[in-house]
């Protein structure tokens, strides 16, 4: 794990590296045609680009901090600083944006003309190359690292070489009909740098905030934790992100009311492996639910509850059903909806079962679907 987690810095930070040094170079030779052509939109062009070398040195700085060793004051590390630092890199690329989007209003008001040489063509066109080789590469080596950050900086830099493009389009059309578009065309690189920057925070914020979980790795976790002989269902898997690739997880399985505790310890412990082993995620807590398997009356009993209860709207599953025939109990959870009123969804689900066994106490525990 250790070995992996050395592996995913060297990943970010190399390929970081290459973003600064290519960004550097590229707001270089773009702030002198700008400023030779006093063209507005390729110095906005420009300043993007040394936006984009910042939002790398701040992504390497995050990995290296979320990798500090865990602690009693976080004993679950800093992976979540990554997360904060694609929030930087997000709110730099978004104050790019409407600094741009400022200078090319001025422009509109107090226009100059641009001047521009074949080689400022030359050199812009180049970048547009330039920029596109490193959005695939950027965005190709975060998949592979799991770094959120670097991926964003992928994508941003593809967009980069769309705006590159758009401005040497203005120029050339420019060149040949003596019209000037380029203060109107920085108006444009600024807007869509805005919404850049706008989606970036969202889903960093996202990131923060907690995500619903992917509902194909739920399948598959609770598909895992099925396989297993003793395991009759797999329920309430809760997810909780600490930082890229730091996952853990809590679920509820069902099992025989037969079972002696070592063997839901055993249980337990296989379960556990398993699951880190296919997906990576540890199962920091695994709840018992006790399923009548020897009873029929209570297989009866299940299945004319079950069929009372799912008949409403916001009943979309009922597990952990429990019947106790001696104390008179009846137990379950019922996942709800979340567009319902839980309280009187409750309500309404034990005066069902109510209705049905008038003698028991009916216990019901509200679920929401967290995961699918």
């Amino acid at each position: 794990m250790e070995e992996k987690a050395i592996d995913r810095e060297k990943i970010i930070i190399h390929t970081s590296l290459t973003g600064i040094l290519a960004n550097i170079v590229l707001a270089s030779f773009k702030a002198f045609v700008g400023i030779a052509s006093s063209s507005i939109a390729v110095i906005l062009d420009a300043v993007n680009n040394l936006s984009d070398a910042l939002s790398s040195v701040i992504t390497i700085v995050g990995t290296k901090l979320a990798l500090k060793a865990p602690n009693k004051k976080h004993p679950l590390g800093y992976g979540r600083i990554e997360y904060l630092a694609a929030l930087i890199v997000a709110s730099i690329v978004l104050y790019a944006g409407l600094t741009s989007l400022t200078e090319s209003i001025k422009k509109i008001i107090r226009p100059q003309t641009p001047d521009y040489s074949k080689t400022s063509l030359i050199i812009i066109a180049s970048a547009v190359l330039v920029k596109l080789i490193l959005g695939r590469y950027v965005k190709a080596r975060g998949k592979k690292a799991s770094s959120a950050a670097l991926v964003a900086s992928g994508e941003d830099a593809s967009f980069d070489a769309i705006l590159s493009a758009s401005v040497l389009a203005s120029a050339i059309i420019f060149i040949l009909t003596g019209f000037s578009l380029e203060s109107y065309v920085g108006v444009v690189i600024s807007l869509f740098i805005i919404k850049s920057g706008l989606e970036m925070i969202f889903e960093t914020l996202n990131d923060i905030l907690g995500k619903r979980t992917d509902s194909q790795l739920a399948k598959d976790i609770k598909a895992t934790v099925c396989e297993d002989a003793d395991v009759l269902g797999a329920y309430d898997l809760y997810l909780f992100n600490f930082g890229p690739e730091k996952d853990f997880a809590t679920i509820h399985v069902e099992v025989s009311d037969q079972m002696t505790a070592p063997e839901i310890d055993a249980l337990q412990r296989r379960l556990m492996v398993s699951v880190q082993k296919k997906h990576g995620i540890i199962l920091t807590g695994i709840g018992i639910y006790s399923r009548n398997t020897g009873d029929s009356e209570v297989a009866r009993m299940y299945r004319a509850v079950k069929e009372a209860v799912l008949a409403k709207d916001y009943a979309l599953q009922l597990h952990g059903f429990y019947a106790d025939l001696q104390s008179k109990t009846i137990t379950f959870d019922l996942v709800l909806s979340f567009d319902c009123d839980r309280n009187q969804a409750v309500d309404e689900a034990c005066a069902l079962v109510k209705k049905l066994y008038p003698d028991f106490t009916i216990c019901v525990q509200p679920d929401v679907d967290i995961s699918e």
